[in-house]
């Protein structure tokens, strides 16, 4: 069997053929677009291939038909492998799935417009999620398209982590807690059950850290409180993301700049995070550790103060702490961050290794301490194959 995974953003495109042999999911070709929206520039390879790197001269090509552009692309490797007719089915990551949808669905017209209706909810992800799904079934009208949902991980978690102290009727139109990054975490978690069973079994945090940040709570692998909540907004503050906020903030804004609903969405999605709080320096975490002037360090000092604080947070909710797990963009590769959270987390018995953390190896921590500390990289488009895989068996698409 072998899934053809999808992810979009924006200004970038994702995608990984994935096939399962001897037990195991091997992914077979990887492929990255980014800067969609400016220069184009496109990576892939196949797994025993060197890695192929082009900027594409799209100048020319309106910036409305560059997702199809890059799918027409992937479909294209795939097919002159020779391996289109064994596609099971396309799997895609789609942010938002509400309280409708707790699990992978294969996508039809009712559907997607149940989908498009959640679209106001994570505007900086779900219209460019559906839009591929949309493309795919037009360029692969024979193979289903599965959407995969980063809100299912915490489909279960009790009421109490869900509700917002606001009027029920809004609740009862689903004004809840959703949570993001799910697909993240089941695959980050099946990894901590790997290399540490006994730990994975009790009270974890794992930090997904990056350009979009969150964190969860787990116990006995199920998620039991996540920092972000109805959108993907709440919580760390993230690259262009304000993260936690007074909501008093945004009625002055609104009265004072006189605002309407698009301004402020615009200022709380794009502007904000570390690009706001830095003076406009970046939204790159890399490159505010090399602006070296002290806006940029306050923006990372907040970021860190903000991972401490909802490590804290999330603590007192687990009742306390087997295993901290940091993944993701910056979780995976920024030591520096790292080093300037583990610092402040002495109090709860975690005893980190200075040289593991250099170097980023699986396991950080020392013998001595009473927490695990775990790198672990993420893989989200090998949890899509999966699910991509269990749906279609589910409706027997495939033996």
């Amino acid at each position: 069997m072998r899934i053809l995974t999808l992810n979009a953003g924006s200004s970038s495109v994702k995608a990984s053929l994935f096939v399962y042999r001897d037990q195991q999911w091997l992914c077979e070709l990887t492929y990255q677009l980014s800067q969609l929206n400016d220069s184009p520039r496109v990576r892939w390879h196949w797994h025993d291939q060197v890695e192929n790197n082009q900027l594409l001269s799209w100048k020319s090509l309106p910036l409305e038909m560059r997702h199809s552009a890059a799918l027409s692309q992937v479909i294209g490797l795939v097919k002159d492998a020779g391996l289109l007719e064994e596609v099971a089915a396309v799997a895609h990551r789609v942010v938002h799935g509400g309280s409708q949808f707790a699990r992978p669905v294969i996508v039809d017209k009712e559907i997607m417009q149940q989908l498009g209706a959640l679209e106001p909810l994570a505007p900086l992800h779900q219209p460019y999620n559906l839009n591929l799904i949309r493309l795919a079934q037009e360029a692969l009208p024979n193979v289903p398209q599965v959407a995969c949902f980063d809100t299912m991980f915490h489909a279960g978690q009790p009421r109490m982590a869900r509700l917002m102290a606001i009027p029920r009727k809004y609740l009862d139109q689903g004004v809840l807690r959703y949570g993001f990054h799910g697909l993240s975490y089941e695959y980050v978690y099946s990894r901590l059950q790997e290399l540490a069973p006994r730990q994975a079994d009790g009270r974890v945090i794992i930090c997904h850290l990056g350009a979009g940040s969150s964190m969860c709570a787990i116990q006995h692998g199920q998620s039991v409180s996540t920092s972000m909540g109805f959108t993907a907004l709440e919580g760390l503050p993230m690259g262009t993301r304000c993260g936690q906020i007074d909501p008093g903030v945004l009625v002055h804004l609104l009265r004072e700049e006189q605002w309407d609903a698009d301004q402020l969405e615009r200022f709380l999605y794009k502007e904000c995070g570390w690009l706001g709080l830095s003076g406009g320096i970046s939204s790159d975490m890399v490159k505010l550790h090399q602006a070296g002037v002290p806006e940029a360090e306050e923006a990372i000092d907040y970021f860190v103060h903000a991972c401490v604080k909802e490590i804290g947070s999330l603590t007192a909710v687990l009742r306390g702490l087997d295993a901290i797990v940091f993944t993701a963009g910056v979780g995976e590769h920024d030591a520096v961050i790292r080093e300037k959270i583990l610092a402040q987390l002495g109090w709860l018995g975690v005893d980190w290794d200075t040289d593991a953390n250099q170097q980023h190896r699986h396991c950080a921590h020392k013998p001595t301490s009473r927490v695990g500390v775990w790198i672990i990289p993420t893989n989200e488009e090998m949890m899509l194959a999966e699910h991509g895989s269990r749906a279609i068996k589910a409706l027997r698409l495939f033996k």
